[in-house]
């Protein structure tokens, strides 16, 4: 890997930003408990920490969404104390969000400039609005991404490409990055952290959130360490090893991340998949999942790998093909997801916010959604007391932090939301079970805890599909692996006859 130069030559006298003692409280809960943190300008600067550990509320303070309790902020040497979001950007501080914060209804163009639209005389200039958003586009070229589309028409990666572009617009001076890569991949991850090195070259301070510690290593200049609410550690990355830093993050020596696991299946196949197609995406994917088995799909974004699961958890009514499931076979097509949820099929979708939780319900209505007669009652009464037994059971097991099972979903933090829809997915009994990315921004400690998850259910008979664009876990999970590629799936072989190599091969198209 090509060394890059270090950020700090092109830093100019300013102080850049500086916090010192932030508080923040929700009611009874400390979320901040005296942070302290200095970014300085032309730096790359990693904030790290356990989902729940207080990240995404300090990035609120700082964007100007939350005022502070206590403690003190300061923007090159003068006292910063934005009044609202719209008054942070106005002062140089731009934030891209971990959950996407754009208007699906209005065009590419109409979401970058949204609040800062080019205007002469009072009126919004056209001309000019669109030539400075195809710009702003251009920093991170796609080929989905024109000005005048609908925002709501592209792929989940574009939209993300669009709220960073959206936070360039301001000109600001401190960039603000909520785990920005949860939704790239490949090509596109190498353009964001080419921008960020543009970016900190011409002296803009940038905070970098991300739960991937090879992600930080080669993007950040000085890490923070949060738990608990409290600043626990910092300094340079490049001196601190990958078991300090989680040592740091969960307040315990580090462990490994993937348990160890027998790795033999059953001799019996809980899913015969034949043929199975949605073009113009999913071309065509056969395979057979075994019980006690992780079966891993590799490929890269927009390869067909969750046109696949979607497919099979019947949410494509377009598909073909066949499936066959405790020994029925039947067309895909004929297959909805109610019968999928009967049959013992489970899955979890990689958009948690869009369709994988109810957001503005609470906990225990997310995790008991999918098995309603175990909340109902004499007479068919719902049992609230009986959901929020299970409930506590479920956030206990996954150390899903929330004040209490009625708690909205929409007030955890990223991490914790995708434990709760882990927690619906494994409530309903499923025994087999579809997961496309199920650890997607969520910290080291969660992920061991959710690959616990996942190897104990296989230990107790489960087929388990896992699609994933993290490396690391394919080889860390798997049994098999079998790779996506213009639609077509490879044929399944033993993880060990796999490298990195040869995965990027076939996900690429150059072999087989």
């Amino acid at each position: 890997m090509t060394e890059r130069p270090s950020a700090h030559a092109t830093r100019t006298s300013k102080d850049g930003l500086r916090i010192t003692g932030v508080v923040r409280r929700f009611g009874a809960t400390l979320a901040l408990d005296g942070v302290d943190l200095v970014v300085r300008p032309g730096e790359v600067h990693a904030l790290i920490g356990e989902n729940g550990a207080g990240k995404s509320t300090l990035m609120g303070v700082i964007a100007g969404a939350l005022r502070p309790d206590a403690g003190s902020m300061a923007l090159d040497g003068a006292s910063y104390a934005p009044d609202t979001p719209l008054d942070a950007r106005h002062r140089g501080v731009a934030l891209i969000h971990q959950e996407l914060s754009l208007c699906p209804h209005l065009t590419v163009g109409e979401n970058v400039l949204l609040g800062g639209e080019c205007a002469r005389w009072g009126w919004i200039d056209q001309s000019k609005s669109k030539a400075r958003a195809l710009a702003l586009l251009n920093e991170l070229p796609h080929p989905e991404i024109h000005p005048d589309r609908r925002l709501g028409d592209l792929s989940l990666p574009a939209r993300q490409i669009v709220e960073i572009c959206r936070a360039l617009a301001a000109d600001a001076r401190v960039v603000l990055m909520d785990e920005p890569t949860s939704s790239l991949q490949g090509r596109d991850v190498e353009h964001l952290f080419a921008l960020i090195r543009r970016l900190a070259a011409r002296g803009v301070a940038v905070v970098y959130i991300s739960h991937f510690l090879e992600e930080v290593r080669r993007i950040a200049d000085r890490y923070t360490v949060l738990r608990d609410g409290q600043s626990v550690a910092s300094g340079r990355i490049g001196d601190s090893t990958n078991d300090a830093l989680i040592s740091a993050m969960v307040g315990r020596p580090a462990r490994g991340l993937f348990p160890v696991r027998a790795r033999t299946q059953h001799a019996d196949v809980a899913m015969y998949v034949r043929a199975v197609a949605s073009p113009p995406k999913l071309l065509e994917a056969s395979f057979e999942l075994r019980r006690g088995e992780v079966l891993g799909i590799g490929g890269l974004l927009g390869s067909g790998r969750t046109e696949l699961v979607r497919a099979l958890y019947g949410l494509d009514a377009r598909a073909t093909g066949t499936v066959e499931v405790a020994g029925t076979s039947a067309s895909i097509m004929r297959a909805t997801t109610a019968v999928r949820v009967r049959a013992g099929i489970g899955f979890v979708s990689e958009d948690r916010k869009g369709e994988g939780l109810a957001v503005s319900r609470s906990v225990a209505d997310n995790v008991c959604a999918t098995r309603p007669e175990r909340r109902a009652g004499p007479f068919g009464v719902i049992d609230v007391g009986r959901m929020a037994r299970r409930t506590r059971q479920w956030m206990a097991e996954l150390d899903v932090r929330g004040r209490s099972p009625w708690q909205r979903v929409s007030s955890l933090s990223g991490g914790n939301q995708q434990k709760v829809a882990i927690a619906r997915l494994l409530h309903s009994d499923a025994r087999i079970l579809l997961l496309d990315e199920p650890t997607r921004g969520i910290d080291i400690g969660s992920k061991a805890e959710v690959y616990d998850v996942i190897a104990r259910r296989a230990a107790d008979g489960c087929g388990i599909l896992l699609v994933s664009s993290y490396l690391p876990e394919l080889f860390g999970m798997c049994d098999r692996l079998a790779v996506m590629c213009r639609g077509r799936m490879t044929h399944a072989r033993p993880i060990d006859q796999w490298t990195p190599e040869s995965v990027l091969a076939a996900a690429i198209g150059t072999s087989g």
